[in-house]
């Protein structure tokens, strides 16, 4: 194992759209990053072209396949990144999924419901408490900030009935932020939320036509989409420690969606 000069990040779910853009963010602003997709053909034909696109910015790249869903695939990923680099600076939980389908409440199937939890709350939980305890083991490293930034969602405030299921499990990894950046706050580990809102991603694309109508009917106050970039510029942010002395923040990238209006 060497130890790398450069600080290094893990960013799950980065394959495409926010994570992705966050991966090229960190490497063009001088981390090395670990890449993360799942275990699929296709995910590996994804992993290894962001490999190839980070090398362009002078990052060294690393796709780590696996299911974050599936915990036993934690420490392989973790121990991949100590093997190459021998530290691990920043942990950005970005791998998420929407609600299998939009119905009514009423009839979500417990099936759907746990669904949701285990990738988007119980996934960010345990490899967030891996993640912590390397960090805390080898300690800060030349000055440099050691981070773990969770990006959930709108809709961990903001309801929508039509996806409970989804709410909820952003609601709880949202308290997940909290209770790590609480614990791990005097050991000078910052841990933050950041909640994106209407994100022009290949997910959302499917309902633009609709948010297209309601984005100039005044439902975000900017009045335009959000984009990648948008995300990918407050995680550099704070992954590089330029909110030092905040614990547990939520940042809000959404336009102003979030501010009650009429």
């Amino acid at each position: 194992m060497t130890l790398t000069t450069r600080p290094v990040a893990l960013v799950t779910g980065s394959t495409r759209g926010i994570g992705k853009q966050c991966a090229i963010e960190l490497a063009r602003q001088g981390f090395n990053v670990a890449i993360n997709g799942r275990d699929t053909p296709e995910g590996h034909i994804r992993q290894q072209e962001l490999v190839e696109l980070l090398s362009q910015y002078g990052a060294d790249a690393l796709a780590c396949p696996g299911d974050v869903a599936e915990l036993e695939h934690h420490q392989p990923i973790l121990e991949s990144i100590l093997t190459r680099w021998g530290r691990l600076d920043c942990l950005v939980n970005n791998a998420g999924t929407a609600a299998k389908q939009r119905g009514d409440m009423l009839e979500v199937t417990a099936e759907n419901y746990q669904y949701c939890l285990d990738i988007n709350a119980r996934a960010m939980f345990f490899l967030t408490q891996r993640a912590a305890n390397i960090m805390l083991q080898q300690g800060e490293i030349n000055g440099q900030h050691r981070s773990i930034v969770n990006i959930t969602s709108c809709s961990a405030s903001i309801l929508s009935v039509n996806r409970a299921e989804y709410c909820v499990s952003k609601a709880a990894a949202s308290m997940i932020t909290q209770l790590f950046a609480l614990r791990l706050a005097e050991e000078g580990i910052g841990v933050y939320e950041i909640r994106p809102g209407i994100i022009d991603t290949d997910m959302t694309r499917v309902v633009k036509p609709k948010y297209d109508r309601q984005i100039a009917d005044g439902l975000v106050p900017m009045k335009r989409w959000g984009e990648t970039q948008d995300i990918a510029q407050v995680v550099h942010c704070v992954a590089a420690g330029k909110l030092p002395f905040t614990v547990g923040q939520i940042i809000n990238v959404d336009g102003g969606l979030n501010i009650p209006h009429f």
